[in-house]
């Protein structure tokens, strides 16, 4: 674009505060695209096959629907809207070619797609736990990550938890790495439970000194 030049574009916001206006030359310029996307309803099931997987998300090729004129799909998941449970990359849970449906979050006017959540199609399992344990449990679990602040141990199917750094052994330590070591089996105290955080706390519980 230069200064100067007549174009046309869509209002996608107005923010009378500040006093500004927001508009769009890609609605103009993809208008079947740009119908296409504001039709969509917030948790609307969209189907598509698996077009492209990057270190910051997949892009979803929709089966409705027309293509994108820059992404490989007009459907996009972020990382975290992969899976409920901890995962290394992307990968781990897709492939490429793969088919899959996903619950529709909101529309991107920025790059023009239809941001998609895969977890969504399944039961959130920290709610599940919630419900059936309470703080005060003690947990058998399996140590899954060390961070310089503590220990990540996973006590159910898609549920970790994190013992902080003082709560890992009677005596302090300066690292989680002097007490425990991935895939260890340890005892933990549930300490705190935030459903809306989805963050368990826990207590390393050691075993009696013989």
């Amino acid at each position: 674009m230069e200064v100067g030049q007549r174009i046309t574009a869509e209002v996608i916001a107005v923010d009378p505060r500040a006093g500004r206006v927001r508009l769009s030359t890609a609605a103009t310029g993809n208008p079947e695209l740009w119908a296409f996307l504001k039709r969509l309803a917030p948790g609307q099931i969209l189907a598509g096959t698996v077009a492209s997987i990057e270190s910051f998300g997949v892009f979803v090729a929709l089966d409705d629907g027309p293509g994108h004129p820059v992404f490989p799909g007009v459907g996009f998941i972020t990382i975290p809207e992969l899976s409920w449970c901890h995962f290394e990359t992307a990968s781990d849970i897709v492939r490429v070619g793969e088919r899959v449906s996903c619950g529709f979050l909101h529309f991107d006017t920025t790059n023009g797609e239809a941001r998609l959540s895969l977890r969504a199609m399944r039961p959130d399992p920290f709610q599940d736990f919630a419900n059936s344990v309470a703080a005060g449990r003690t947990l058998r679990g399996r140590v899954t990550r060390l961070v310089p602040f503590g220990a990540f141990v996973q006590v159910a199917d898609g549920v970790e938890g994190l013992i902080h750094l003082k709560d890992l052994a009677r005596t302090p330590v300066r690292t989680p790495q002097e007490v425990v070591g991935v895939g260890d089996e340890v005892l933990v105290v549930v300490t705190d439970i935030d459903r809306g955080r989805r963050k368990l706390a826990l207590s390393r519980q050691e075993p009696p000194s013989r």
